[in-house]
Parts: structure tokens; sequence; C-alpha cells
């Protein structure tokens, strides 16, 4: 087998985490540095996950001539210095969703990298797991015909903190860039960009979103029904519907193990597909395969997706009218 694919991790917070634990799952990854703000916090989660070079800033790890790729898992607002940071040293980088604030910040990083030649993904880790692969295969073979309608929710009770990043403008906080971006993620793998785009939502106290619900239109009288909420617990069920069934993809759909398939006149298909990990290893086999093919991009999510994806959601917020501070 060939050499390990030199992994370094930027920031040591709780996607971190299950990050590093997904490495020991993939054979060809070797997690070999972190970067933190502080020394004390890069060798206590180096010494947890026996990450043997820890870097206490981000300039020292992306300039590390051994590490290869890199995943930034900072909050929003950080999303694109980061990557800026990692894309001029020549690193390949995996970028935590929402890959950055808003589109603007998402061109400038696509254009860096592929004015640098480098390899950069947005990590939507839900889309490679086993229950996505299959639902794709589902959709190509037309079991339940060309999809025309998607519902999809995510939301939970936060406890309510001020400073806590899902409520701090100043963090890119609220419902929409922390977990609404995996309703939107879904609708555009099925029917890629909108054409219509209609919001409402629920500006909080701190000033972030804390519910909203999208509604989005595309061609040939398709739509997409969304809605997450910080505030308030969903189902956490997505469910597709074409002209000959539908699939129902069961709680927690952002990361499935199982989905259900109804076409009128058969017997319902029941697709159990447990994944290994946390779930995130998926994405780092994916990032790993296309580095050894000398690919800068994944067809699974490729670079005018993500810019999509960002373009669609600043659309969602100039409606609600919420702004980041530095915006």
């Amino acid at each position: 087998m060939a050499k390990p694919v030199n992994w370094g991790i930027i920031g040591t917070g709780q996607i971190a985490e299950k990050f590093a634990q997904a490495c020991g799952y993939v054979k060809d990854a070797q997690l070999l540095a972190v970067g933190s703000r502080t020394q004390s916090s890069a060798d206590k989660f180096g010494q947890k996950h026996n990450i043997p070079r820890r870097y206490a800033n981000y300039r020292d790890l992306a300039e590390d001539a051994d590490v290869q790729a890199v995943y930034i898992s900072t909050p929003h607002n950080l999303h694109m210095d980061n990557a800026l940071l990692c894309l001029n040293a020549g690193k390949a980088v995996l970028c935590e969703k929402p890959f950055t604030i808003n589109a603007f910040q998402a061109d400038k990083v696509l254009k860096t990298a592929s004015r640098n030649n480098c390899f950069i993904m947005e990590a939507m880790w839900n889309r490679f797991l086993p229950v996505m692969t299959a639902l794709r295969d589902l959709l190509k073979k037309n079991v339940i015909g060309a999809p025309e309608i998607l519902t999809a929710n995510f939301g939970f009770k936060a406890v309510y903190k001020p400073d806590h990043r899902l409520f701090n403008p100043a963090l890119g906080g609220g419902a929409l860039l922390d977990i609404g971006v995996y309703n939107v993620s879904l609708s555009s793998m099925l029917f890629g960009s909108p054409l219509t785009v209609n919001a409402i939502g629920h500006i909080g106290k701190t000033g972030v979103d804390e519910k909203i619900a999208v509604l989005l239109g595309y061609s040939e009288n398709r739509f997409s029904l969304l809605h997450a909420s910080i505030r308030s617990q969903t189902s956490h069920e997505a469910e597709i519907v074409g002209g000959k069934g539908r699939i129902k993809i069961h709680s927690p759909w952002w990361h499935p193990t199982k989905m259900t398939v109804y076409v009128p006149g058969s017997k319902e298909q029941v697709i159990d597909l447990p994944y290994e990990g946390t779930g995130h290893n998926y994405e780092i086999m994916e990032v790993n395969k296309c580095l050894r093919k000398g690919k800068t991009e994944s067809k699974i999510m490729p670079h005018d997706e993500t810019l999509s994806i960002m373009e669609t959601m600043d659309n969602i917020r100039n409606q609600i009218g919420l702004k980041y501070p530095e915006e």
C-alpha cells in the first residue's frame, strides 16, 4: 500500500475530536499534527489522540513540510482565513461546513485553491455515508422516478447561552449556517441550484437566526421545504417524493443509517446501512482518493456546488435580515 496521507487538524473542538477518532478507521491516513491557539490545548489534544506534532498556532502547522492535508474545524468565521493560510502553503484542505460565512468568501477561497493548484473540499461528511451513497444509486436507477419534492428538517433545543458560538453572530452563529446547511446541501444534491428562494425566520436576542423555514423552487415544478432550529426539537427526518414513489431517510437523516423506499404496488424496502467510526472517515477516504489521483476537487462535493450552496444561504439570510459583523 502507498504511504499514508499525512493529515493535520486546525482547531481542537468537538468536531475535531470526531475527526481525529475517524482517522483511526482510514488505513491510508496518518494524523501527524494538530494546531491550536495555545500550546496547552495542542498538547492535550495531541496526547489524547497520539498526534506527534503539536503547534501553538495555525501557521506553524500550515508550514510543516510533512503535512499534506489539513482539516479545518474552527468556528465558521475563521474558515476563510484558515483555508487561505493552508492553501497558500500548498496544502490540500478539507474545510468544515459551512464552507465560509458567505459566497464572497467562498469564491475567494476557491479561486485561491485554483491558483495554487490545491485540492479543497467542503466537509459535508454525511454525503459520503453508506446510506447517502445508496440513495444516489437508487435515484440513478430511477426507482422512485425523477425527484419532485424534498422535505427535510434539522432542529434541536440548545441551552441558551448568549456567548456560545451557536448564539454568537461574531462566530457566524444561528440555525442556518450551523445545521440548516445540511438541508440546503441535500436539496442541492437532488436538484442543483434553485431558481427561487423564499424564506422566513426568527432572529433572537443575540442577533442570530434561531429558527428558519425555506421554500426552494426549481425547474419542472420541483421544490424543497426545509426548516431548521436551535430552539426546538424536530423529527430529524427527510423525505424525497418522485413520480413513481418516495424515499424516507430515517432520523437522524443528517447522519443516517436507514432509509425506506415506498413504491405503490410493491412491498416497502427497508435499507439498513450502518456506518463505521464516527462517519467522518468516509470523507477522509474521499480526500485521500482524490489526492492519489491528482484531483483538485471531488465529484461528489464539487466546488461549483459549494459556491451555489453559499449563494443560496446568502439569499436566505438577506430575506430574513441577518448579517454578520464582518459583512
